[in-house]
């Protein structure tokens, strides 16, 4: 039972747990008869239970777990057909969304005749190899361009170009970046929320003139729920066909921003998640996180980069889903230490980080209907579970234990008749670790292909699951 990265290629759109049967050695599926017992981890065990209801708690579309990457990255040769290395590691996540957006959007200016691969400008060749390397990984594509020093028509002619090299895999446009704090840059000497919303009403007419039947999205701020989002959706939201908002626990340059703060139960995403959720609600469209990370400032390097990053965004993740999002970029790009995904030096890839394997656990967890699940653990305990019913019929379970030092012994009684289970586990070398990440004991390669090892077999008795899962790791129950 091993997965093999052409599974997770062809699967991931619909549910991608569903392939996990096949080998990397192109073995046949009979091989999945074998029986692989899951040994327990090194010292004592603390009891724990799981159990999943058929609540429905919510929803995991397509395109969850997505990336984000500053603008600058056009002019870099990173988004290019033929880096091979980044289109596996897009495909490994399966289809979703790339954000083009960032703090830079508002320096970049559309050079129609322009070379490419320049700095501060982006041309047509630019946006052709973005499309070419957005065919290959089967992703869409925000798109976001200059709104605090453009102009209406320069931002229609590279929407129009755009939208002509993306086609179908423009999922929409944005415009600025994080407008509300334009006037902490000195873009404008005053710049308030009307400000905004007339400009943006000016670029948007410009653009749907050119490309009517172009999505817009927006407003892309960061904070400042209640005095711009939510007055933009009121005002704007018949414009638009999804609401974006960024969010970051915090700061990374705070000393306050630990590791331990990160994996700590964050209230404000929830409180900010109602907000969102019951203005989208009000004029029926998704809203999204189209950029988030743990920490901004590119992320408290030791913490932002370290193997619990991958155990807190499987948690991000879920918990925006739960909040009623449609989904999530993760912020990346570069090569220093901080919350890049992936990293690369200049458009090379260099790694794939902590975090990327978190992505990829979650992403394996699949489509489908959020399931309540609870869990009785002793007191204080950070442990958090997960479970996902898909249209097929089969269940996932994602259960992730924060806790440096306890090992546990669980029992998780599934929603519904259990026959089968299988166990994929998340593991790392100590909490504060930035490399020896690992999926099931392999890691994902150089040339960014992945192939983990075989899937532990789980015993079934009166359709009531036991495993184990060891201090500071993550596991995927498939359920069927």
């Amino acid at each position: 039972m091993v997965l093999t990265r052409r599974s997770v290629l062809g699967s991931l759109s619909a549910f991608a747990a569903e392939t996990v049967l096949s080998g990397c050695d192109g073995a046949s599926s009979t091989r999945s008869s074998l029986w692989n017992p899951q040994p327990p981890p090194e010292g004592p065990l603390t009891s724990a239970a799981i159990s999943v209801s058929s609540q429905h708690v919510g929803q995991m579309g397509p395109a969850f777990a997505g990336l984000s990457y500053d603008k600058t990255a056009m002019y870099l040769p990173l988004f290019r057909p033929e880096n091979s290395t980044l289109i596996e590691l897009f495909r490994n996540l399966g289809p979703s969304m790339l954000r083009i957006g960032g703090y830079s959007v508002d320096l970049i200016h559309w050079a129609a005749g322009g070379p490419g691969l320049t700095s501060g400008q982006v041309a047509p060749t630019d946006i052709d190899a973005l499309a070419q390397f957005i065919q290959q990984t089967g992703w869409t594509v925000l798109y976001s361009v200059n709104l605090a020093f453009s102009t209406p028509a320069d931002a229609a002619a590279e929407v129009a170009y755009a939208s002509g090299a993306l086609g179908k895999s423009l999922y929409g446009v944005e415009l600025g970046n994080e407008p509300n704090i334009y006037g902490a840059y000195h873009y404008f000497p005053t710049w308030t929320p009307q400000d905004f919303e007339q400009r943006w009403q000016q670029f948007r007419d410009a653009i749907v003139q050119a490309t009517p039947d172009v999505v817009m999205t927006g407003p892309s701020c960061v904070a400042a729920t209640t005095g711009w989002t939510l007055p933009f959706a009121r005002d704007l939201g018949n414009e638009i066909g999804l609401l974006t908002q960024h969010y970051y626990r915090g700061s990374g340059l705070d000393p306050s921003s630990t590791i331990a703060e990160m994996l700590s139960q964050d209230s404000a995403l929830t409180d900010d998640l109602a907000l969102l959720k019951a203005a989208t609600d009000s004029i029926g469209i998704p809203f999204r996180l189209d950029e988030t990370n743990s920490f901004w400032a590119g992320g408290a390097i030791g913490v932002s980069d370290s193997y619990a990053s991958a155990l807190w965004v499987i948690d991000h993740l879920f918990n925006i889903a739960l909040g009623g999002g449609a989904g999530a970029n993760m912020t990346g790009g570069g090569n220093t230490g901080g919350y890049t995904p992936i990293a690369d030096d200049n458009g090379v890839v260099v790694e794939a980080r902590p975090e990327y394997y978190g992505l990829l656990l979650f992403s394996l967890a699949g489509q489908g209907d959020l399931l309540a699940a609870s869990i009785s653990a002793p007191a204080g305990l950070n442990l958090t579970a997960y479970a996902v019913a898909s249209s097929q019929g089969c269940r996932n379970i994602v259960v992730v234990n924060k806790d440096a030092t306890t090992n546990l012994s669980l029992t998780i009684a599934p929603s519904g008749l259990a026959s089968r289970a299988e166990l994929w586990l998340l593991t790392g070398p100590a909490l504060d670790a930035t490399s020896g990440t690992m999926i099931q004991g392999s890691s994902v390669a150089q040339d960014g292909t992945f192939c983990p090892g075989s899937a532990y077999s789980l015993p079934v008795l009166d359709g009531t699951i036991r495993c184990y899962l060891g201090a500071a790791s993550a596991a995927l129950i498939r359920i069927s």
